[in-house]
């Protein structure tokens, strides 16, 4: 009976120490007698037991590292507190056991030696304007030595980059300045354009001013040509009509009566002016021969028509 249950205890503890549940996304490292033998994969798994063991044991996951604050110098002597963060992962379970004694710490470091040196080859300017560049080249140097370790480096990323106080006030001031001297120049482009707007309109209302006087003239010319061509139109007809009616039956009659009939008030109004002395022919044979050459000149027009 004791022995039985001597056996049955050797036998739990045996199933015991011979089956290992391994959880999803970790990988346990199994040496055999001291030597590594291979990795258990997620999921149920069966060892030797008191020959094989489980050595080490990874996370596959995705890790987040904090990389301590450090002070770095940039190219122009500058002090800069830097600190980031790091996210890697176990890629070969077999090198993160046995290519570094601790590949938290030498990741770590790295990333710390790896950022002063990036830094060091910049400006301080540089420093918060490539951001990128520097994450960029910290992953890149850092993952090609972690390669041996085991070790997937994703990213870097900096937290937060602080000057000393005495920077972070020269570089208040600066863009204090920088902003004052972007106020100026947009005031100063202001009064300039509106100044262009003001001769613009200027020479447009001037223009306009010009253009107007230019068809007023135009127009009252116009008026007046076509007033003078009425007028002449007028007179052109009426001594055609006057000629016309001369030619009829008793015409030149009528003429030599009118023609009379203004030379007799001519020397009336005359006559009235008490200033003018009033000299009368001698021979009213001249008024005669006055009328007569008025009807010859109406005859020459008649004619002519």
């Amino acid at each position: 009976m004791e022995i039985a249950i001597v056996l049955l205890v050797i036998a739990v503890i045996f199933i015991t120490r011979s089956v290992k549940v391994v959880p999803q996304q970790n990988a346990w490292v199994i040496e055999r007698l001291g030597k590594y033998h291979g990795a258990l994969t997620p999921g149920l798994n069966f060892i030797f037991p008191f020959i094989d063991k489980v050595a080490y044991k990874h996370s596959l996951k995705e890790i987040p590292l904090d990389v301590p604050s450090q002070v770095c110098i940039t190219r122009d002597n500058t002090q800069l507190q830097v600190d980031g963060i790091l996210y890697f992962q176990v890629t070969d379970p077999m090198r993160a056991s046995y290519g570094s004694s601790n590949y938290i710490v030498a990741v770590t470091q790295l990333a710390q030696t790896t950022l002063r040196s990036v830094i060091g080859k910049l400006e301080l300017d540089k420093t918060f304007e490539e951001r990128d560049i520097i994450n960029a080249q910290v992953v890149q140097a850092i993952d090609e030595a972690a390669l041996n370790w085991g070790v997937k480096v994703l990213r870097y990323e900096i937290k937060d980059l602080t000057p000393p106080k005495e920077i972070l006030h020269a570089m208040q001031q600066q863009i204090t300045a920088e902003r004052e001297k972007r106020a100026l120049i947009a005031a100063s482009e202001g009064r300039r354009q509106e100044q262009i707007n003001i001769a613009t309109g200027e020479r447009e209302a001037f223009i306009a001013r010009s253009e107007g006087e230019k068809q007023a003239a135009i127009n009252k010319a116009q008026g007046e040509a076509e007033s003078i061509r009425a007028v002449a139109q007028a007179t052109a007809e009426a001594i055609e009509r006057v000629a016309s009616a001369i030619r009829q039956p008793g015409g030149e009659q009528a003429v030599q009566l009118k023609v009379a009939e203004k030379a007799v008030d001519a020397y009336a109004n005359v006559a009235a002016d008490a200033t003018t002395t009033l000299i009368v022919p001698g021979n009213m044979s001249e008024v005669s021969a006055l009328i007569g050459s008025a009807m010859t000149l109406v005859r020459q027009g008649g004619a002519s028509k």
